[in-house]
């Protein structure tokens, strides 16, 4: 199924949404979730006492990753840029500045399903609070094990970060509520300026349905990983970072790039090994012996190079000697794990890097969610009269040349007073 196949789908529920707002929202759930909340706004109370039963050892883990994803992110912060174009100052002068302003307002998709992804709700926070966003809005399904509301981690998760705006919906129905906005009786949902965050193909269609309704980080398929490794790889290494990816869905793509036989061979029998003991086993069994995943052997790491770029995986690892030589490269990956002791599994949660990045293919021209995700740029030109004189016959020559004299006129008008 591809993503235009799903806006089919979803076209009807986005149009409810529009038209009917909440009770729309909560219908859709019902039918596709099999569970309504008891509000679509999450309780302050419910997300404190989730905080304050949440196991020690997961609150711990999540306050390093928030620890690390702020010292990562918070140098990504851009800063303005003035350049005098002609140099004079305000009297005779001209210049462009370039600001960076945050987003306004922005609603972060966490997913739910097949596994809980409190991750996920830091790596879209911290960026989007480093960035300056005033107002936040995350979404996450509501669960019927836990009566309609998300799952408890994730709402420890949010107020670990101090986000207190959260609601119970997922699917299409819950990017048309951010898109469009809905009257609630405890305080209405506001619609948002962007949505970024991973989802299901039905999230995916509806994020392309809405783009310019609203802005979008990216279209977020199956995930992905590709290792190139060169006979000194571990395989026992790269067998359980290959898993650890098709653990998340029957569709994820595992594939390994080698030129060395011995270490297909290898890696080939840890996989049956371990994917007999892996909790996920059927799951994961069904994702490795899908089309989308497969061991390639190639000629040399030049051609493994190649093949890697091609590819332009979302999670690429390099298991090869001179490991980073290699990864400086590489041309085409969502983030780069360099040598044995870098896995994906690292990035997913602790590494302090963003793990919502581009797949199936989008990493030959997009980029990974960072804070600049949610700047914008905005150019400030202010031109004195002598440096508009200056100029005025090149503007007028161009304006002419593209049949627009009127745009000439605007600069010759000004020179006549």
């Amino acid at each position: 199924m591809d993503v235009a196949d799903a806006q089919a789908q979803i076209a009807p529920i986005l149009a409810d949404v529009k038209a009917r707002g909440a009770e729309a929202v909560n219908e859709w759930s019902s039918k596709l979730d099999g569970a309504v909340p008891p509000s679509l706004r999450v309780p302050d109370e419910l997300l404190v006492q989730s905080a304050q039963e949440l196991d020690a050892d997961v609150r711990a883990a999540l306050i390093e990753s928030i620890r690390r994803a702020r010292l990562v992110h918070g140098d990504q912060r851009r800063a303005d840029v003035h350049t005098d174009v002609v140099p004079g100052g305000a009297n005779s002068g001209g210049s462009v500045t370039e600001r960076w302003l945050p987003v306004e307002r922005v609603g972060l998709y966490v997913p739910g399903g097949r596994a809980v992804y409190p991750s996920s709700v830091v790596m879209n926070v911290v960026p989007a609070q480093i960035a300056g966003v005033a107002s936040i809005a995350v979404v996450s399904p509501p669960q019927k094990d836990f009566d309609g509301w998300p799952h408890p981690t994730i709402l420890a998760a949010c107020h670990l970060l101090g986000v207190t705006e959260v609601y119970a919906v997922g699917g299409a129905q819950a990017v048309g509520m951010l898109a469009y906005g809905v009257e609630l009786p405890d305080g209405n949902c506001e619609p948002v300026d962007l949505v970024t965050g991973p989802g299901n193909i039905y999230v995916t269609a509806a994020k392309r349905a809405l783009q310019g309704v609203i802005g979008i980080d990216s279209e977020a398929g199956p995930t992905e990983i590709a290792i190139l490794a060169d006979s000194g790889a571990v395989a026992s290494h790269v067998a359980a970072d290959l898993i650890s990816q098709a653990e998340h869905d029957v569709l994820a793509a595992a594939v390994l790039v080698t030129p060395d036989v011995e270490l297909a061979d290898a890696v080939h029998a840890e996989l049956e090994h371990r994917v007999a003991q892996t909790k996920h086993g059927e799951r994961i069994a069904e994702s490795l012996g899908g089309e989308q995943s497969a061991i390639i052997i190639v000629r040399d790491i030049e051609q493994g190079l190649e093949v890697v770029d091609a590819y332009s995986a979302e999670h690429l690892e390099i298991h090869t000697a001179d490991a980073r030589n290699i990864a400086l490269r590489v041309k085409n990956a969502g983030a780069i794990f360099i040598g044995t002791h870098s896995p994906v599994s690292l990035g997913d949660y602790c590494a302090g890097s963003n793990h919502v990045l581009p797949t199936a293919g989008a990493a030959r021209h997009s980029s990974g969610l960072s804070v600049q995700s949610f700047l914008r740029g905005i150019h400030l030109i202010e031109y004195s009269a002598p440096a508009l004189a200056d100029v005025a016959p090149h503007v007028i020559a161009l304006a002419n040349a593209e049949d627009l004299p009127a745009h000439g006129e605007a600069i010759a008008v000004r020179q006549e007073q």
